[in-house]
């Protein structure tokens, strides 16, 4: 069987065959969402004392008390300590860079503002932070310190005075690395616990685990459907689907590169798709032949291996600019730009979670330490939505004064519009404030 699927946008099949290779179901199992309903409602009732039992059921922790939970601030630090040179290094440099991109971020567009027009009204824009915030840090088939970065420090950023980790600990084993992560990025307070019962705990609280204002952070499909199902007692930040990369290439970039960027996405699971559009069917057979060799010397071989023949697809397109259409089409989660002028193409790109500029910009680097936010809209939603930031821990606030002046203007119109609405309260409030006869 073929590593990937290889499409022709000249075929007549193409966009049938391009629909399938698309082709992706959010829907959650109906035993998953009644599995997740329950935890939801038993965490909700018991609290503390669910908590205990689901952690000993799935993550094999047993634990008497549920303060045992909770690591501290010292352990954080000590993790952090424990770490060699190299690793406490690359993990500064990492959260460094993470923290200048998002302090500009606040800086262009995260700020009050007001103004007054010429009646002295004064109208505006107050920001203020979220007061707590819950981050879900994946722990199951991997360890992940880059989303403790790139959740936490935007919400330190941003303001926001309590920031709450949970992150299961299967077996008990804890990930120096991740609580290393979470004493370099500011966390205050973290859980040894995963799954539906995190989530329940911080939407809801429990004697020992905060309720929390906003929920943000990957999971699994447990976590995804629980995360729906809270929303509106809390915040969340999306729904992600599958993780996925589009890279668009002339035939300059090394095959070798493309064929790892490709594999970056797919190792992440079965279900990942990457993707590569370009109109040089040689370099299409390059790449297709440097995947075949590299991939047996890789140790997620498998995973990569299912991802790309389910997912996957080598696409020759008529030109770069047919590509970037489809691409806009596809509106990927992470999109390079392999390209000898990578700013000539870029204009043509609406919709992307992120944009990888030239041949050496990989997307492993965003992933970790290049600053911009690594939590992306998947699955076409980027179409809508945008890249996890500040904004996501900020809310706004609209002020309004209004002088006597004003009010003899505005009045009349608010007055107008209310009993057209049938709203007579309304109206007579707007026309008392008139000043008859001055």
């Amino acid at each position: 069987m073929s590593l990937m699927h290889r499409l022709n946008t000249q075929d007549a099949d193409f966009e049938a065959r391009f629909a399938r290779v698309l082709h992706w179901s959010g829907e959650t199992d109906d035993a998953i969402e009644q599995g997740v309903q329950a935890i939801l409602a038993d965490v909700r009732s018991r609290g503390d004392a669910a908590l205990l039992e689901y952690t000993a059921r799935w993550d094999r922790l047993h634990l008497d008390h549920a303060a045992a939970l909770e690591l501290s601030s010292a352990e954080l630090r000590a993790a952090f300590e424990s770490l060699g040179s190299v690793q406490r290094e690359a993990l500064q440099a990492a959260a460094a860079r993470v923290r200048r991109y998002h302090e500009r971020q606040l800086q262009a567009c995260g700020q009050s503002w007001s103004y007054r027009d010429e009646d002295g009204t004064l109208l505006g824009q107050k920001v203020t932070p979220l007061d707590r915030v819950g981050i879900y840090v994946p722990g199951g088939k991997a360890a992940y310190p880059s989303s403790v970065l790139m959740n936490a420090i935007p919400a330190q950023v941003a303001g926001v005075g309590d920031i709450v980790m949970v992150v299961p600990t299967p077996g008990g084993e804890k990930n120096p690395l991740v609580l290393a992560a979470a004493h370099v990025a500011g966390v205050h307070r973290a859980f040894t616990i995963g799954g539906a019962q995190a989530v329940a705990a911080l939407a809801y609280g429990t004697a020992t685990v905060p309720r929390v204002d906003k929920i943000t952070g990957p999971g699994n499909a447990y976590v995804a459907s629980a995360k729906k199902h809270v929303f509106g007692q809390v915040g969340i930040d999306m729904i992600a689907g599958p993780s996925e990369i589009l890279v668009l290439a002339d035939g300059s970039t090394p095959p070798d590169w493309v064929a790892m960027d490709l594999f970056s996405q797919a190792e992440h699971d079965e279900l990942a798709q990457s993707l590569l559009l370009c109109p040089d069917a040689a370099y299409l057979d390059a790449v297709a032949q440097a995947m075949e060799r590299l991939l047996p010397t890789l140790p997620r071989e498998a995973v990569i291996r299912a991802s790309l023949q389910g997912r996957g697809a080598l696409i020759q397109t008529r030109s770069m600019e047919e590509a970037c259409a489809l691409s806009n089409r596809v509106a990927p989660e992470h999109l390079e730009i392999s390209c000898a002028d990578p700013h000539r193409w870029e204009p043509l790109l609406r919709h992307a979670g992120a944009i990888f500029l030239g041949a050496f910009t990989s997307e492993s680097l965003g992933d970790y330490c290049a600053g911009p936010n690594h939590v992306l809209p998947t699955s076409g939603t980027a179409r809508f939505s945008s890249p996890l930031g500040v904004m996501d821990f900020q809310k706004r606030s609209s002020l309004i004064e209004v002088s006597a002046a004003a009010a003899q203007v505005l009045g009349p119109i608010a007055a107008t519009l209310a009993y057209g609405e049938g709203l007579q309260a309304h109206a007579r409030a707007a026309e008392l404030r008139l000043c008859h006869g001055s």
